[in-house]
Protein backbone atom coordinates (compact mmCIF):
# COMPACT_ATOMS: atom_id res chain seq x y z
CA UNK A 1 0.00 0.00 0.00
CA UNK A 2 2.89 2.53 0.51
CA UNK A 3 3.30 2.79 -3.14
CA UNK A 4 -0.43 4.02 -3.85
CA UNK A 5 -0.27 6.32 -1.22
CA UNK A 6 2.23 8.62 -3.27
CA UNK A 7 -0.37 8.68 -5.79
CA UNK A 8 -3.21 9.75 -4.10
CA UNK A 9 -5.10 12.78 -3.02
CA UNK A 10 -5.74 14.57 0.27
CA UNK A 11 -9.32 15.13 0.98
CA UNK A 12 -9.75 18.21 3.26
CA UNK A 13 -11.42 17.10 6.60
CA UNK A 14 -12.69 18.93 9.89
CA UNK A 15 -12.08 17.51 13.57
CA UNK A 16 -15.73 17.09 13.74
CA UNK A 17 -17.97 14.42 14.85
CA UNK A 18 -20.52 14.56 11.95
CA UNK A 19 -19.80 16.25 8.35
CA UNK A 20 -20.25 15.63 4.48
CA UNK A 21 -18.36 17.28 1.82
CA UNK A 22 -18.46 17.25 -2.10
CA UNK A 23 -15.22 16.49 -4.06
CA UNK A 24 -14.37 16.11 -7.93
CA UNK A 25 -12.28 13.49 -7.54
CA UNK A 26 -11.12 11.41 -11.24
CA UNK A 27 -13.22 13.73 -13.49
CA UNK A 28 -16.36 12.82 -11.23
CA UNK A 29 -18.16 14.65 -8.25
CA UNK A 30 -18.33 12.83 -5.11
CA UNK A 31 -20.34 13.26 -1.80
CA UNK A 32 -18.59 11.80 1.58
CA UNK A 33 -20.12 11.38 4.84
CA UNK A 34 -18.29 11.13 8.37
CA UNK A 35 -20.50 10.00 10.83
CA UNK A 36 -19.12 9.20 14.66
CA UNK A 37 -20.74 6.65 16.61
CA UNK A 38 -19.64 4.51 20.02
CA UNK A 39 -18.27 2.39 17.59
CA UNK A 40 -16.08 4.22 15.67
CA UNK A 41 -16.09 6.15 12.37
CA UNK A 42 -18.80 5.25 9.18
CA UNK A 43 -18.65 7.01 5.51
CA UNK A 44 -21.09 6.89 3.16
CA UNK A 45 -20.28 8.07 -0.30
CA UNK A 46 -22.12 8.71 -3.43
CA UNK A 47 -21.01 9.08 -6.98
CA UNK A 48 -23.39 11.86 -8.43
CA UNK A 49 -26.68 10.50 -7.35
CA UNK A 50 -25.93 7.13 -6.78
CA UNK A 51 -25.02 5.92 -3.59
CA UNK A 52 -21.88 3.83 -3.67
CA UNK A 53 -21.51 2.94 0.33
CA UNK A 54 -23.43 3.28 3.47
CA UNK A 55 -22.39 2.90 6.98
CA UNK A 56 -18.93 1.21 6.27
CA UNK A 57 -16.90 1.35 9.32
CA UNK A 58 -13.23 3.54 8.95
CA UNK A 59 -10.72 1.79 10.11
CA UNK A 60 -6.66 2.65 9.47
CA UNK A 61 -4.92 1.67 6.01
CA UNK A 62 -7.81 -0.29 4.72
CA UNK A 63 -9.74 0.70 1.49
CA UNK A 64 -13.28 1.69 1.82
CA UNK A 65 -14.50 0.54 -1.19
CA UNK A 66 -12.41 -2.22 -1.75
CA UNK A 67 -14.86 -3.60 -4.95
CA UNK A 68 -14.56 -2.02 -8.77
CA UNK A 69 -17.60 -2.89 -9.33
CA UNK A 70 -19.39 -0.44 -7.01
CA UNK A 71 -18.69 2.13 -9.89
CA UNK A 72 -16.35 4.24 -8.69
CA UNK A 73 -12.56 5.26 -10.61
CA UNK A 74 -11.12 4.23 -7.17
CA UNK A 75 -10.77 3.85 -3.71
CA UNK A 76 -10.39 5.68 -0.12
CA UNK A 77 -8.63 4.76 2.81
CA UNK A 78 -7.66 6.90 6.38
CA UNK A 79 -4.35 7.40 7.52
CA UNK A 80 -2.86 7.65 10.78
CA UNK A 81 -0.12 9.90 10.46
CA UNK A 82 1.10 9.34 14.14
CA UNK A 83 0.54 5.67 14.88
CA UNK A 84 -1.89 2.57 13.96
CA UNK A 85 -4.90 3.54 15.48
CA UNK A 86 -8.44 3.45 13.47
CA UNK A 87 -9.65 7.34 12.56
CA UNK A 88 -11.84 9.05 15.15
CA UNK A 89 -13.53 12.49 14.74
CA UNK A 90 -11.02 14.41 17.12
CA UNK A 91 -8.03 13.91 14.59
CA UNK A 92 -9.79 13.86 10.99
CA UNK A 93 -8.05 16.61 9.07
CA UNK A 94 -4.61 16.28 11.44
CA UNK A 95 -3.50 12.93 12.67
CA UNK A 96 -6.52 11.08 10.68
CA UNK A 97 -6.09 11.76 6.70
CA UNK A 98 -8.59 10.76 4.02
CA UNK A 99 -6.45 9.78 0.87
CA UNK A 100 -8.27 8.99 -2.10
CA UNK A 101 -6.39 6.32 -4.90
CA UNK A 102 -7.77 7.24 -8.22
CA UNK A 103 -6.92 3.42 -9.64
CA UNK A 104 -7.46 0.50 -8.36
CA UNK A 105 -4.83 -0.89 -5.73
CA UNK A 106 -3.74 -4.01 -6.61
Amino acid sequence: MAESLTKASVIPLEAVPAQMLKVSLSGSMMQITLRQRSTGLYADIWLGQTAVLSGVLCQNLTWLVRDQAAGLPGDFTFVDTKGLQNPDSTGLGSRFMLMYYERWPS
